[in-house]
């Protein structure tokens, strides 16, 4: 708690998990197979093209230095990052919803490396393991709820207005998150560098 930036980020991480996971766990197979006309061998590629792409931004993040606006940085990757999520509810073609996918794998990857540099580097190392169990206990504290719920609101929500809406309210969380955590002068009283 007296600890913003991770307070902020946990919160935002958490409320980021909700609205995205359902929608991605559970409404992009049916996506794909009954507006794609696609198979569950689709959806896998899918899913492999997501996780490729994790993996690609991981991967280039993680050879490159450390931005200077380190929490920034990631907040928007990871907020901004879903702005083309909302084309996988609305698109009727295989490539623009790989592509959309891709583009929000690859910024979650980019940001969950500087995340994962800036606990080991922020974090004194006496509380590292009790953080990091902190981290991944409230990040994904909503998962579940978000699966459970993601099915009976596209009873009542075209899949349109359900993707558009986390890939717009995700990054204005992100907003709210970088200056309620006081982001930019923390980064700035905190050099990682």
């Amino acid at each position: 708690m007296r600890t913003p930036w991770l307070l902020w980020t946990l919160l935002w991480a958490m409320t980021a998990v909700f609205l995205f996971m359902g929608p991605l766990e559970v409404l992009v197979p049916f996506l794909v197979v009954d507006r794609l006309g696609g198979t569950v061998a689709s959806y896998g590629a899918m899913l492999g093209l997501y996780g490729m792409s994790m993996a690609l931004g991981s991967i280039i993040t993680a050879s490159m230095p450390l931005p200077r606006n380190y929490l920034t940085t990631m907040i928007w990757l990871w907020g901004f990052g879903t702005l083309p999520f909302g084309l996988v509810g609305m698109t009727d073609s295989w490539w623009v919803m790989a592509v959309a996918l891709c583009v929000f794998g690859a910024t979650g990857g980019a940001g969950q490396v500087i995340w994962g540099t800036l606990l080991q580097r922020r974090v004194p190392v006496h509380m590292l393991g009790r953080i990091s169990s902190l981290d991944f206990f409230v990040s994904l504290s909503l998962m579940p709820v978000s699966m459970a719920v993601a099915g009976p609101v596209s009873q009542v929500l075209p899949p349109e207005a359900i993707f558009w809406g986390v890939a717009i309210v995700t990054p204005l969380l992100g907003v709210i998150a970088v200056f309620a955590g006081r982001m930019h002068k923390d980064q700035a009283e905190h050099p990682l560098r």
